[in-house]
């Protein structure tokens, strides 16, 4: 059914990876032939090769087909490098820890 057509696997993780599908079986394992993890930060994007890839099915939280005939991204998304984007993750995941550490000082002031 899905066969040889390119899919978007979205992973327990959070990881978004596309590929051409060759094999699955019942227990939603499944190869991607050509595959590569898609990177997203903001309006940056990256395409990571990984190769043949094996994807255990317990991991699968999302399977979905990609025509290509379309565009998989709109137009004001930026592709970028994988040292790019990987410094852009640094800095959205330092953000993050910055903003949990500044709500748990604040947390005497009870915004709620």
């Amino acid at each position: 059914m899905f066969l040889k057509e390119k899919l978007l696997v979205l992973l327990r993780d959070g990881r978004k990876l596309l590929g051409v599908l060759r094999s699955f079986d019942q227990f939603a394992n499944a190869v991607l032939e050509g595959a590569c993890e898609r990177v997203i930060v903001g309006e940056m994007y990256c395409d990571i090769p990984l190769g043949l890839y094996v994807i255990r099915g317990e991991n699968v939280v999302l399977l979905g087909e990609l025509d290509l005939v379309k565009d998989e991204l709109p137009p004001h998304m930026t592709l970028v490098t994988e040292a790019d984007i990987k410094r852009a993750q640094k800095a959205e995941r330092e953000a993050t820890v910055l903003k949990g550490s500044m709500r748990k000082r604040m947390e005497f002031l009870d915004f709620d």
